[in-house]
């Protein structure tokens, strides 16, 4: 029996980064190398676009409206009216944002990695809301899936080569990266042959859902690592996944044509309705 529907029939070269925003009733989505923000509202069927200038590796909303966004040479911020300004503006030759989530503390960690996959050449970093930026990691190699218990406790994080999903103990619904990075340890490890752990999500269960790029697969994960669930979809490379909808109850999963297409919905956005029950997430409190 098919599980999944087709919520937005795209051509996405790199879609990823799903998030639900709640304050604006719509999922927001990016191709990260077409250099796209897109907005889907499900109640209306209603889509914007929005191109930025450099690649974008996640959008996030803002707590005062707009947007926050990991691109090409920093994390930068849309206002409400559409105007930009850097936040962290680092400038790396070969080296793009890629996935970013929004603490429960209103803080932004952002990933990198390197055009060309370079091992270590990526990096994880807390943006406070007042554009400071705090290093975490300094050897990651893709950067990806970042999620928080429903407590805040804990925080998820892939670095995509590793097969493994780690976790690091946050503390009470925050944590810098002086005191997050140094209880690193891993939560599961996708075996060989079933695809690479891409984006995630926790639930309000506090199982953390996973996209299993070059997998065809999400997996849902128990809090204590057991494997319980698995959605097999037409596609391929599934890339991360975020609960959305009035009740937080459809799973909406981005995919990536990237590489060579073998389903013609690669590269279009997913739904699992009533998949299970997510948490709200917050906005970038910059």
């Amino acid at each position: 029996m098919r599980h999944w529907d087709v919520a937005v029939r795209s051509g996405a070269r790199l879609g990823e980064g799903p998030t639900w925003d709640a304050a604006e009733a719509r999922l927001i989505w990016v191709d990260i190398l077409t250099c796209r923000v897109h907005t889907y509202d499900p109640a209306t069927g209603r889509r914007t676009v929005m191109v930025t200038e450099q690649h974008v590796g996640a959008a996030k909303p803002r707590a005062g409206g707009g947007l926050v966004v990991n691109l090409r040479d920093g994390v930068g911020a849309y206002d409400a009216g559409g105007a930009f300004s850097w936040l962290a503006h680092e400038v790396v030759p070969g080296r793009r944002g890629n996935d970013a989530a929004v603490a429960p503390d209103g803080a932004l960690w952002a990933g990198t990695m390197r055009y060309d996959e370079a091992a270590g050449g990526g990096t994880l970093a807390r943006i406070a809301p007042d554009g400071s930026a705090e290093p975490a990691l300094s050897d990651v190699t893709v950067s990806n899936g970042i999620g928080w218990s429903p407590d805040g406790r804990l925080m998820y994080y892939i670095d995509t080569p590793t097969r493994r999903i780690d976790v690091f103990d946050a503390g009470d619904a925050v944590g810098t990266a002086a005191k997050v990075v140094p209880t690193r340890r891993a939560f599961v490890e996708i075996e060989e042959g079933a695809g690479f752990p891409d984006g995630l999500c926790v639930d309000a269960e506090g199982a953390v859902w996973v996209a299993l790029w070059d997998g065809g697969q999400v997996r849902r994960y128990t809090p204590d690592g057991a494997l319980d669930r698995t959605i097999e979809l037409p596609v391929g490379r599934p890339t991360a996944c975020a609960f959305g909808g009035s009740d937080l109850t459809d799973l909406f999963i981005t995919t990536a044509q990237e590489g060579t297409p073998r389903h013609p919905l690669e590269g279009s956005v997913l739904v699992v309705p009533g998949a299970g029950r997510g948490l709200e997430q917050p906005a970038f409190a910059g």
